[in-house]
């Protein structure tokens, strides 16, 4: 289906939006592109981004979209290294709290955690990144009973697939064999519940495991479905709705199950290609419309690491499934 789409912030480079509803009005939470002369390739070291803004708007399609600027930088990190990525916020008891994956000294993805009084920061960091966290892109549900989790992973330079349950690899550099066969299970995402303090996993991560029509998880090999990065949660109907990216095939997916673990089952495409390497996306309702949040490389002309985000309405059949959107229509 072909949508109206806006790209919000065209003055500059914005990506991987996360997008929340806080006191009735929308606010985007994406990461900071900018050209960092680091050549392109693919562990994603040319994507050097090093601080987030905050944006706000009351009309998501047509109105003002307010920046109220830096809100939290690497400098400000006591144990960053590089490469400020994605991140997301969750509100509990009138604190906000900010998630973000960063390198810390030893080229390692962690995630941290910072706190705010406010939605527009600017976000405070802790001292230490979160215990036991790896990899990149949280994403944080909130799921309305007190309890929160935590979806995470990103393979490539997102280094999920330096870790097996749990721990890392021995060697940094891949062996072989340390990639699934295309026939074997693919590298899951990560989910955890957050402690009640929001400050620390209150758990082991657990696989998100995406089952097929059979029931089988999704394959290594089956490019065109299987996770790669981008996690997103959200709830329509009392299902949950795991949405992410496969990568390398440029889409965005989706399944769905009854409880925050699943396993979830493979429903189908939320957005076809766009132009730019990959996808990162956020969906959320506001004003009894359904939004996608996501981002593209139209306006840099290609170039993958100078991303602009753009939204469009989102819509469900008459039987809970996402109708697939074009990634570019235009």
């Amino acid at each position: 289906m072909k949508k109206e789409m806006r790209y919000l912030v065209p003055e500059d480079y914005m990506a991987d939006p996360a997008v929340h509803v806080f006191n009735g009005k929308v606010y985007i939470y994406p990461s900071h592109d900018r050209e960092s002369g680091i050549p392109e390739n693919d562990n994603g070291d040319h994507f050097n981004m090093k601080d987030y803004h905050v944006f706000s708007t009351d009309d998501v399609m047509h109105g003002e979209i307010k920046d109220h600027g830096v809100v939290l930088a690497t400098e400000d990190i006591p144990w960053a290294g590089r490469q400020l990525w994605d991140c997301d916020v969750a509100l509990k008891d009138g604190k906000y709290y900010m998630y973000f994956p960063l390198k810390d000294r030893n080229d390692i993805f962690r995630i941290g955690v910072a706190v705010s009084d406010s939605p527009e920061g600017p976000f405070i960091p802790q001292p230490d990144p979160i215990r036991g966290s790896y990899s990149i892109d949280p994403a944080v549900l909130d799921d309305g009973n007190g309890c929160y989790y935590m979806y995470f992973g990103g393979l490539w330079g997102g280094q999920l697939q330096r870790y097996r349950d749990n721990k890392a690899l021995e060697c940094a550099v891949l062996p072989e064999g340390a990639v699934p066969p295309d026939n074997e299970p693919c590298i899951p995402g990560r989910v955890a519940k957050l402690s009640d303090d929001m400050l620390q996993f209150a758990e082991e991560p657990k696989p998100v495991v995406i089952l097929d029509e059979n029931g089988k998880p999704l394959a290594a090999g089956d490019n065109e479905r299987r996770f790669f990065e981008a996690s997103w949660m959200h709830k329509y109907n009392g299902k949950y709705y795991f949405s992410y990216s496969t990568g390398d095939t440029h889409r965005l997916c989706y399944a769905i199950g009854d409880n925050p673990y699943g396993p979830f089952v493979y429903q189908g495409v939320i957005l076809t290609p766009v132009v730019g390497w990959t996808t990162h996306h956020a969906i959320t309702e506001y004003k009894g419309k359904w939004y996608l949040f996501h981002h593209d490389c139209v306006p840099s002309n290609g170039k993958t690491w100078l991303r602009s985000l753009k939204v469009c309405e989102l819509e469900y059949d008459s039987e809970g499934k996402i109708i697939t959107i074009e990634g570019n229509p235009e």
